[in-house]
């Protein structure tokens, strides 16, 4: 436990900051994971319809710190060709 004032203050914010961080991340990955199910199932009307919204929330992610810009490119990157060759199969 924390001595100082400023080192109490600190642990506060590390605590406020990880479950902002948590919920982030929580939202990325089942929102990922719903578009996933989609492509399983293959709910190609609905893959469609969710893939803008978790591209969206990938991006968030990354604006948000939780996840890198290069390991969002590589999510957004397969899950679209993952799509379009849903949608050519069909």
């Amino acid at each position: 436990m924390p001595n100082h004032k400023s080192a109490k203050k600190r642990m506060r914010q590390n605590e406020k900051r990880r479950q902002v961080n948590r919920s982030n991340r929580t939202r990325l990955r089942t929102a990922i994971k719903n578009l996933r199910t989609a492509f399983s199932a293959e709910a190609s009307d609905e893959a469609q319809t969710l893939l803008p919204k978790t591209i969206s929330i990938i991006d968030k992610a990354v604006q948000k710190g939780v996840l890198h810009k290069n390991a969002a490119a590589r999510y957004k990157s397969r899950l679209t060709v993952r799509a379009a060759n849903q949608t050519t199969a069909q």
